[in-house]
């Protein structure tokens, strides 16, 4: 099991896609695993055959410990020496691992991107793989070799030794290949040459008739517990109680929402206004030609709004560092959207949302909001969030007392949107009305500065025109 990085120490198997004598390639997903923090697929480092799989569907695996063997010797012989992974420390070349040894927690290791390990010993890669006709250096009766490392860049980027492989992450890698796009055909636009999602469609445009963009409905955020995943155990119908283990994500979000309410001081304040104007320009904005093809919902302005009113009051987006007991105040926003999925809620978070145009934003919601839904999110789309929405009106609800997201110093509530009866021109109109609640920490934020900042989100949507002038 490799490093899951971010302190955690274990990842349940959900789902293995291979199974004993199938041949697998570098860099084919073999393997879902979840994690405290995501569900993530994992790809094989290797060209070979599945000798076998150490661990059921549903078991938790500690990290370090083999979960399966490929032969990657050329041919099914019994005294090939085969190769586990993943693992995620450096064995000397030519001593084989003892069997004891396989579930020691090796030394040295450092936390890094779920999925992926790292040797601290050496910082170059050994062979993956002996060349076709020859026999690896190892004794003629073991099944298995040493441990073989898995240096980070090779993992993270995906490519092999001496960068014949073009640099994509296993997600894009699922994806080329299910749009039938050669990867070695694509032109990176990605940091440090590595593909994006966006490049692989981009080369699929040629090759299919372009799809309309998905229509995605607002992400169903909630900060009650989501519904426990389809793992849970049968329940007959005369059963009094049923036992579901704490694990997984249900278990990490526990320890941090206990962690959050009794370490900041939270304090919620609300304000209930007509939002008719924005739902109006929701509707215009629809049938835009600058927005066509992307999702536009209210969320997408109460966003932009409270990017607005970041920006007019910078001091609320900030952190508390206890450790060194300093505010540390954030220059730029990643943007978390709270959503509830089937494996329990998680907070993924567009990064530097304050520098995207509308139709960026809109694209970057859309995409948010599928791959949380398809329990596709990874760890690093969780980490580094300073600022939340949880949108609890989807489920006809008026507001709430949403609790901080860990790091944070705020987090917005948006409540249903309703039409009621209001004041409007001095007259009583039926309008589009809703409640924001807004909870901070009040050791960063006081009550004049969350006041200040919950009204500017209000009265930009009252008056979205203020999405121009105070932009």
């Amino acid at each position: 099991m490799p490093d899951v990085g971010e302190g955690l120490t274990e990842a349940e198997i959900l789902k293995w896609y291979v199974q004993p004598g199938d041949t697998v390639t570098d860099g084919q997903v073999v393997i879902e695993v979840e994690t405290a923090k995501a569900a993530v697929e994992l790809p094989i480092p290797f060209d070979g055959t599945v000798h076998e799989l150490r661990f059921p569907e549903g078991t938790t695996v500690d990290v370090g410990q083999v979960i399966i063997s490929v032969n990657v010797g050329g041919g099914a012989a019994p005294e090939a020496p085969v190769a586990e992974v993943p693992v995620t420390e450096a064995a000397p070349a030519a001593a084989p691992a003892a069997p004891e040894a396989e579930d020691e927690e090796p030394k040295g290791r450092q936390p890094v991107l779920v999925g992926y390990g790292v040797a601290a010993s050496s910082t170059k890669r050994r062979a993956r793989k002996a060349p076709a006709g020859t026999a690896p250096a190892a004794p003629a009766t073991p099944v298995q070799a040493a441990p073989v490392a898995v240096s980070v860049p090779e993992q993270l980027n995906g490519h092999a030794s001496g960068g014949a492989r073009p640099l994509a992450k296993p997600p894009v890698r699922k994806l080329a290949k299910d749009l039938g796009v050669d990867l070695a055909t694509v032109t990176p636009t990605g940091p440090d040459g590595v593909i994006t999602r966006e490049d692989v469609h981009a080369a699929a445009a040629p090759v299919t008739a372009p799809a309309p963009a998905p229509v995605v409905e607002a992400p169903a955020p909630v900060q009650a517990p989501a519904p426990v995943a389809a793992s849970a155990p049968a329940v007959s119908p005369d059963a009094r109680e049923t036992r579901v283990p704490i694990k997984g994500v249900r278990k990490a979000t526990a320890a941090a929402m206990v962690g959050s309410a009794f370490t900041a001081p939270h304090v919620t304040e609300f304000v209930t206004f007509d939002i008719t104007r924005t739902m109006k320009l929701v509707e215009e904005l629809k049938s835009d030609k600058d927005m066509a093809g992307l999702r536009v919902n209210p969320l997408l302005l109460i966003a932009k709004a409270v990017l607005v009113a970041v920006k007019r009051n910078p001091e609320i987006n900030a952190a508390w560092d206890e450790a060194a007991q300093e505010i540390v105040l954030k220059h730029y926003v990643n943007l978390g959207i709270a959503a509830a999925t089937p494996r329990g809620l998680i907070v993924p978070n567009i990064k530097d949302a304050h520098a995207q145009t509308l139709p960026e934003l809109s694209k970057s919601l859309s995409e948010l909001v599928a791959t949380a839904r398809e329990g596709k999110t990874t760890p690093a789309a969780m980490q580094g969030g300073t600022f939340t929405i949880t949108n609890v009106g989807v489920f006809g609800v008026d507001t709430g007392t949403p609790i901080l997201n860990p790091g944070e110093s705020a987090i917005l509530a948006v409540g249903a949107i309703k039409l009621q009866p209001w004041v409007h021109k001095g007259k009583v109109k039926p309008r589009q009305v809703t409640t924001l609640a807004l909870s901070f920490d009040h050791r960063l934020v006081d009550g004049e500065l969350g006041s200040k900042f919950l009204a500017d989100i209000a009265a930009v949507l009252e008056q979205p025109k203020r999405l121009i002038t105070w932009a």
